[in-house]
């Protein structure tokens, strides 16, 4: 059974969780331009034996969108509120920006993370570099230019243009549904307010301690490659898994993969 509820933030921010299964609690945070369907597929592998959690981050309707510029400390204080209504510690896991946003809760609040598994954080798009792209998108969606923002969001993810064109291709003449689209612009115009704020260390997560999966795709392109490296040396302790044949979409294209490696590293965690 599918269960959405608002759960309140410390701030006061209303997030909206999409809770289904039963069994020990798993909190899935979501990337950037995603939404409370983001991890659906790789969910319906893990409800019999798990609970999983699913926020729409803040910034991401039917979440609040609260005023003023977006820092992962408030969404580490919206995770944690996720967590105190789960009820015990969780195992977290990240897709993306999401993944990046895990790190910062498992190193705020290790007591709250069973385990920590991650997904390609774009560790490389932190920092004050990204502010000159922050306020470029931030002009283009102001004046909606649809075709600004896709620029600027290229140059942050820095996906090539063979894949650009690809998804261009593969959409078609379907044009995208107007409310999504500004909830997913809106959403990602707050994430890079706080990838712009972020330190980009990436060996700060040395701090992490609690158990690791560092998931990828070997078909991602630079630079990821080099910051999931750097992310695995800063973690020496944690479990690497590259799939062939997969890209930056693993969870999306090859949900059941992605479950069967959640699902065999949480067997290999003793029991909480």
């Amino acid at each position: 059974m599918t269960d959405d509820r608002s759960i309140r933030s410390a701030d006061g921010t209303r997030l909206t969780v999409r809770r289904v299964g039963a069994g020990d609690p798993v909190v899935l945070l979501h990337g950037s331009g995603g939404g409370l369907h983001s991890w659906a597929a790789v969910a319906e592998h893990l409800a019999g034996p798990y609970e999983l959690w699913m926020p729409a981050r803040r910034g991401y309707g039917p979440s609040d969108v609260p005023p003023g510029r977006k820092s992962f400390r408030d969404e580490v204080a919206d995770v944690t509120a996720v967590i105190e209504a789960a009820g015990r510690p969780v195992h977290l896991v990240g897709g993306s920006y999401g993944a990046t946003l895990a790190l910062h809760v498992a190193a705020a609040e290790p007591d709250r993370v069973r385990t920590l598994a991650v997904f390609e954080p774009p560790l490389f798009a932190a920092g004050p570099a990204t502010e000159p792209l922050l306020e470029r998108y931030r002009a283009a969606l102001g004046r909606d230019d649809a075709a600004g923002l896709a620029a600027v969001l290229n140059e942050v993810t820095r996906v090539p243009p063979a894949v650009v064109a690809a998804f261009a291709a593969a959409a078609g003449d379907r044009p995208p549904d107007p409310a999504e689209a500004r909830r997913s612009a809106i959403g990602w115009l707050h994430d890079l307010e706080a990838l712009a704020g972020d330190d980009p260390d990436v060996g700060r997560w040395s701090s992490i301690t609690v158990p690791a999966l560092l998931m990828g795709g070997a078909d991602t392109w630079d630079p990821v490659p080099a910051t999931m490296d750097a992310l695995a040396a800063a973690l020496p302790g944690a479990h690497r898994i590259v799939w062939d044949g997969q890209s930056h979409f693993a969870t999306m294209t090859a949900p059941g993969l992605v479950a069967r490696a959640l699902a065999d590293f949480y067997a290999g965690v003793p029991a909480g």
